[in-house]
């Protein structure tokens, strides 16, 4: 398993603790002056009394006292969000109600109801862990973080500084707490930050989530972003040069400035685009920000976009104008990419300072600048659509954190109605998607769409600028095809509605043949009755015992050996059937070697006990990976790697099944691994990589294929290695070759 560097042990003196506890309270006062009103000094000054002594036995993880922690979360707030007073007294009081033994009657009575309020639904989102062993509570948990936020969405905004925070100070924690926290924060509060708006915010949290999870990944490109740092900076002042005479002449006040893009987001174009990190031609990004008053901003805008692209020429499909429909988050802006000096890909974000600062600040800063009936809405209408949902959600639904995320924290698009009307929806979004965001029966009741006057299917996927007109028919009914078809929770909500409707109809059939059989055996037809039937048959609830009987997929034979005991139905009893030993499974994946006690090799927890595993297909782990283990409900356990597609989803939402892992040295088996070749196709080259691979090296070649094209050929190999290490060697030994291009580890089938 991957090793974290140890953090520094925390050392000062009791005094120092004391001067460094008041620093910091400084500190806090000093970013918090301009805000500050008569009286709030003495409101700050209590709440930081109140919440030091509660917490002044403890300490956290790094050793440092525990009160640190609620005035950097404070300090985030007003900071980095742009939060007040009111919200800076519940960050310094955020812990105190779950950890120490203040209670909510001792907030009211100090700080009043609105305060109690956000402290309380602090509390409440304290105690849900999106790791909650019951993850039908867990869901009914989120739900509630959810109703909070559009009550009150400084809890939610509070509740991100307070996970920053904790992000930026997790060296301190063990390596599972580091992946579950991480995993945690990449599924649902970067996302989130992302939807607030919160764009710097939302980018920390997902470098800071990548550093603990692909530790080798990410300091691999912060040092490349390092050592290319001198020559992006002279090509950033290149570039800047000739755009800066313009702008001056042109009568502009404006800030102009090259910023890196985010580690995480570069080793997202790495892997979509399948490039190197030399390839990768957007490392960085140039912002113009323009001070202009509101009603010029977007004349003044458009005028440095004019500018730009008489320097450079522009790229016509990456124009992003966010300047005449704003992101649903607020975010105003107008995003080009232009091709700068050396033949390079420039991207260029145009910003005044107001929308900059709502594009720092988010939900906060769009309180501030909010002005007339549309800019208003924008957050209470998306508010109003999580209140929607919520209210139809059924308690028990596992799925409803990643209904959340599809409908509520993607990217949007913004299509039109037949009118003209603009309606924002995910990213992702089908015709019937669009039906239902319209009205319930329209979409119940859709069989096409035409999209731009063209007659499209139910599941035609949107697009930015679309004009959609539902078709529909009285006739038309849903059907549990249906629910592959939309991304939106409204939607997925209203298909589930109506086919349960539907259900409940059918089994009004099945309750009349099953209440005629019962009674014909002398039983009473009751829910005990009920469910005593559908747990014979192996059946869920009683709605689908009644259902399957009405469609005749339960015929009810078996009721007459059931015993009827008084007014209850008791089951038949099963006949002893003899023992059989349960098979103890191999480790598996494939693999190649000895199959005896040494063929384990993984040894989980502190002590050395060795346990069967099996190793994911949608990662196909080897030893030397970064992995982590996680119990299965059917298969046992199960290896994947901590860079695996599915990685964050099982972390964060099933944390109490993370096991502990790491290899064990054993060269005795070999594990099966697959290597995409790409470069030029020269006579030989066949020759050159098989006589490589199996006699200079001597791995075993299980298949390969190769397609040739134009002059290029796509290699795919599967070898048999014994770990990482041996696969690297092979990697770098095949990028020795003339004209090999790339070599990419793939996950074989």
């Amino acid at each position: 398993m991957q090793k974290v560097a140890s953090p520094p042990v925390y050392k000062l003196s009791e005094e120092e603790e004391k001067k460094e506890i008041l620093r910091q309270y400084r500190a806090l006062l000093r970013v918090l002056k301009r805000k500050m009103k008569p009286g709030d000094k003495i409101l700050i000054r209590n709440a930081f009394e109140m919440a030091a002594e509660a917490h002044k036995t403890m300490r956290r993880k790094s050793g440092e006292p525990y009160i640190l922690h609620p005035l950097a979360v404070a300090k985030i707030c007003v900071e980095e969000i742009g939060l007040g007073v009111r919200s800076t007294i519940c960050a310094l009081l955020h812990d105190t109600v779950e950890d120490t033994d203040i209670t909510l009657a001792d907030i009211q009575q100090e700080f009043g109801t609105e305060i109690t309020r956000i402290v309380d639904g602090l509390t409440k989102i304290s105690n849900v862990s999106v790791m909650d062993a019951n993850t039908s509570k867990q869901a009914e948990n989120f739900k509630k973080i959810l109703l909070t936020l559009t009550d009150d969405p400084r809890v939610i905004l509070i509740k991100l500084a307070d996970r920053l925070h904790n992000m930026r100070t997790l060296e301190s924690m063990n390596r599972e707490k580091q992946l579950k926290i991480s995993s945690e924060t990449i599924y649902v509060y970067a996302p989130l930050a992302h939807r607030m708006g919160l764009y710097n915010i939302k980018t920390e949290m997902e470098d800071l989530a990548m550093k603990y999870m692909e530790p080798d990944t990410y300091r691999y490109i912060a040092q490349k972003l390092q050592d290319t740092k001198r020559e992006r900076t002279r090509y950033i002042n290149d570039f800047i040069r000739p755009l800066k005479d313009k702008l001056e002449r042109a009568g502009l006040h404006f800030e102009i400035y090259g910023r890196p893009k985010s580690i995480h987001s570069i080793w997202n174009k790495i892997k979509k685009k399948g490039v190197s990190f030399e390839e990768v031609y957007d490392l960085f990004a140039i912002r113009i920000l323009v001070d202009s008053p509101q009603e010029k901003e977007k004349e003044d805008c458009w005028k440095v976009y004019s500018i730009i692209t008489d320097a450079y020429n522009p790229s016509p499909e990456r124009l992003r104008d966010w300047l005449s429909n704003p992101k649903n988050n607020g975010y105003e802006a107008l995003h080009t990419t232009v091709m700068g000096p050396q033949g390079k890909w420039v991207e260029v974000q145009i910003r005044t300072l107001r929308m900059n600062e709502i594009a720092e600040k988010g939900l906060a800063a769009h309180w501030k600048y909010k002005e007339g009936k549309e800019d208003e809405n924008r957050f209470d209408k998306w508010f109003q659509q999580i209140r929607e949902v919520l209210a139809n959600q059924e308690t028990n639904s596992l799925d409803f954190l990643q209904d959340f995320k599809t409908s509520f924290l993607t990217e949007e698009i913004y299509v039109y109605t037949p009118k003209g009307d603009i309606k924002t929806l995910p990213i992702g979004a089908t015709a019937l998607d669009f039906a239902f965001s319209v009205h319930t029966a329209v979409g119940t009741q859709c069989i096409g769409a035409k999209v731009n006057h063209k007659l499209v299917p139910i599941s035609y996927k949107l697009r930015s600028g679309d004009q959609i007109e539902i078709i529909t028919s009285a006739k038309q009914k849903p059907n549990a095809e249906w629910l592959k078809h939309v991304v939106t929770s409204k939607a997925k909500a209203k298909i589930k509605d109506t086919l349960k409707e539907e259900k409940r109809l059918i089994a009004e059939e099945g309750k009349y043949i099953l209440q005629r059989k019962m009674e014909g055996l002398g039983a009473v037809y009751n829910q005990t009755n009920i469910e005593e039937v559908a747990n014979f048959y192996k059946i869920n609830s009683s709605l689908d015992l009644l259902y399957e009987i009405a469609l005749k997929k339960i015929d009810l034979k078996e009721l007459k050996e059931f015993i009827v005991h008084g007014d209850k139905l008791l089951p038949p009893k099963p006949p002893k059937t003899q023992e059989e030993k349960p098979e103890i499974p191999e480790p598996s994946g494939k693999h190649q070697g000895k199959k005896d006690k040494d063929a384990e090799l993984i040894i989980f927890g502190e002590s050395s006990d060795k346990i069967m595993y099996t190793l994911a297909n949608c990662c196909k782990p080897i030893p030397g990976d970064d992995v982590f283990g996680f119990i299965t409900t059917g298969e046992g356990l199960k290896i994947h790697r901590t860079s695996c597609p599915n990685a964050a989803r099982l972390l964060a939402n099933y944390g109490h099944r993370v096991v502990k892992t790491k290899w064990a040295k054993n060269k005795e088996i070999s594990f099966l691994t697959g290597l995409k070749i790409i470069g030029l196709d020269d006579v030989g080259v066949i020759h050159k990589i098989t006589n490589l691979i199996s006699g200079e090296l001597k791995f075993n070649i299980s298949a390969m294929t190769i397609e040739a094209q134009d002059g290029i050929f796509n290699g795919n190999v599967k070898v048999f290695v014994h770990d990482k290490e041996e696969l690297d060697k092979l990697v770098n030994e095949l990028l020795k070759l003339p004209g090999i291009e790339r070599v990419d580890r793939y996950d074989t089938e």
